[in-house]
């Protein structure tokens, strides 16, 4: 394996850099940064911190992902994705433990580039992704059911069952201007891109309702509409840097979180790069791209951000307004600077409604329910896969569903394998007209009386050697010479190794000659390796059946 070379896609686009490529790039920036604005504070306050702390993550995280990704056009920051394991760690841990699972996280997303592993999350079961993207974004529109409503409740709890139970015993406290908002804000964000493609939704709603919120409390004495500024202290300052304290203990206690994190984002990410893809017809790095979103999360909760990946809304954005280079992502994190310098004392007049309104059309967006309806016609193992990740991750939490669903997948994929390889047993003759590695194209290959032959067809793992082994107990016969083919035998494991050599020491006690015919190169150098030719002899693997035969009638004649 090749070493990793650190070459961010920033390198790349800066060569042959042009102003005309500057201006697009400017344009794609400064819009990007108007549209991540709200997002970043609606995913902030979802995911249990202040609105200011979703704004320093997407200019930290979204310039450092500009800056060392692998991509020329993605565009990081916090996204829905996280809002359910960021809040689940703050209640679990506060927020000196988010930083510390952020910074873990990050550490294991640059760990996964640089041994090249960025190939390797690309092969995470669809199902699974789809069963948690599906769960989260059920689990971020039943968070805002509160601020969407204006229910008066004191503590809302974590569980998903008891959330619904508290709203249901609560609706009687429905505030109906603060529904006014949210439905009106829902509709906005739903009907603005019939009217305007480069002008989001979630800004026009955010202004038209920012403002109708400040009349009415103003000019006609409503007061129940509750804002941004009502629960929270608004900051326009870049906290300090701050590296969190970090023991051996609480490492422990947060690697698993961390690894959610990590593996969430990884997948994100390279989701949205390959999305990107497709629409510029550029290829990104996806070693790369993992190096330079840990980077990104490992910087973020030092300056008091929280968790951040690749977002496909805003990369998409970016590619739309005429974006081609990593520039963009820088421009787009100046303009968030910028507006948090200078307006974020605005924000405090944002309905919260408003802002629930935001997420539930993010949340609807990111349910892929047309996806998830056609899955369900899926084979029963790929249905299984989906449903139980999509109601661990509601029903529990986001670590449970995603560790749960690839123990499954995996074990239904190891199912599937171990069914493609078939054991065969040939006694009489063998066809060569559908022989691939017989040499005599006479009628048929006689085999010799007190010779069996063996034929292995699919990978030699643990989910078949055990399956392999019980064949041959169940024959019952002691021929004097077994024939185990394996040329289509594409490689063999440790317990396939295991149950080869105590199946051959049995045969050898029983005085039965083994011999293998048609190992490729690729098994005999695995067999070789773990010395079990010692046991066999290199005499009895033979290239093909022909030899293997000949070898089979030499020994019976000595016999």
């Amino acid at each position: 394996m090749k070493g990793f070379v650190f070459k961010p896609a920033l390198f790349s686009s800066l060569k042959g850099y042009k102003k005309e490529t500057f201006m697009a790039d400017l344009m794609a920036g400064v819009i990007v940064g108007i549209v991540a604005l709200p997002l970043a504070i609606a995913f902030g306050i979802a995911s249990g911190v202040s609105p200011e702390k979703g704004i320093i993550t997407a200019i930290v995280a979204g310039f450092a992902i500009s800056a060392l990704g692998g991509s020329k056009v993605q565009i990081g920051g916090p996204t829905g994705a996280f809002i359910v394991i960021i809040y689940g760690i703050i209640q679990q841990y506060g927020m000196e433990g988010l930083a510390i699972a952020t910074i873990l996280a990050g550490i294991f997303l640059v760990l996964l580039g640089v041994f090249h592993l960025g190939t390797i999350i690309k092969y995470i079961p669809y199902p699974i992704v789809v069963g948690f993207t599906s769960g989260i974004a059920l689990t971020i529109f039943t968070t805002q059911i509160k601020d969407l409503f204006g229910l008066t409740i004191e503590s809302v709890p974590a569980d998903f069952i008891e959330k619904w139970g508290v709203y249901f015993r609560h609706f009687n406290t429905i505030d109906w201007w603060s529904t006014g908002v949210g439905i009106l804000s829902v509709i906005l964000i739903a009907i603005t891109p019939r009217f305007s493609k480069k002008i989001p939704g979630s800004l026009i709603a955010i202004i038209v309702m920012t403002v109708v919120a400040y009349l009415l409390k103003m000019y006609a004495g409503v007061t129940t509409i509750e804002t941004i500024g009502d629960r929270f202290t608004i900051h326009s300052e870049l906290p300090d840097a701050n590296m969190p304290s970090m023991t051996w203990e609480t490492i422990k206690e947060l690697i698993s979180p961390a690894i959610t994190i990590a593996v969430l984002g990884a997948i994100e990410s390279l989701l949205s790069a390959t999305v990107a893809d497709g629409v510029t017809g550029d290829r990104h790095n996806s070693n790369q791209e993992l190096v330079g979103q840990g980077i990104a999360n490992i910087l973020s909760p030092i300056f008091g951000g929280i968790p951040a990946t690749g977002a496909i809304a805003r990369t998409m954005t970016n590619i739309n307004n005429g974006g081609r280079t990593a520039v963009a992502g820088l421009i787009h994190a100046a303009v968030l600077l910028l507006i948090f310098l200078f307006l974020m004392p605005l924000a405090q007049y944002i309905p919260m409604a408003c802002l629930a309104g935001v997420l539930v059309i993010v949340s609807y967006n990111m349910s892929g329910w047309r996806t998830f309806k056609q899955l369900l016609k899926n084979p029963k193992s790929d249905v299984t896969v989906l449903l139980i990740t999509f109601f661990l991750t509601v029903i529990f939490d986001l670590t449970i569903a995603i560790e749960i669903g690839l123990v499954i997948a995996c074990l239904l994929f190891m199912r599937r394998m171990a069914e493609t390889t078939q054991v065969s047993v040939l006694t009489d003759e063998i066809d060569p007209n559908t022989e691939s590695d017989v040499e005599l194209h006479e009628e048929h290959l006689l085999i010799p009386e007190g010779v069996e032959v063996y034929e292995i067809n699919g990978p030699y793992f643990f989910g078949i050697a055990n399956r392999f082994e019980d064949i041959m107990q169940q024959m019952g016969n002691r021929p004097k010479v077994r024939i185990i083919r394996m040329r289509r035998v594409p490689f063999i494991d440790s317990t396939g190794i295991h149950n080869l050599t105590n199946f051959c020491e049995m045969s050898q006690r029983e005085n039965i000659h083994i011999i293998l015919s048609g190992v490729n190169e690729k098994v005999h150098k695995v067999l070789k390796k773990s010395n079990f030719y010692a046991l066999l002899g290199e005499e009895n693997i033979c290239p093909n059946i022909n030899a293997a035969l000949d070898i089979a009638r030499q020994f019976i004649r000595r016999e």
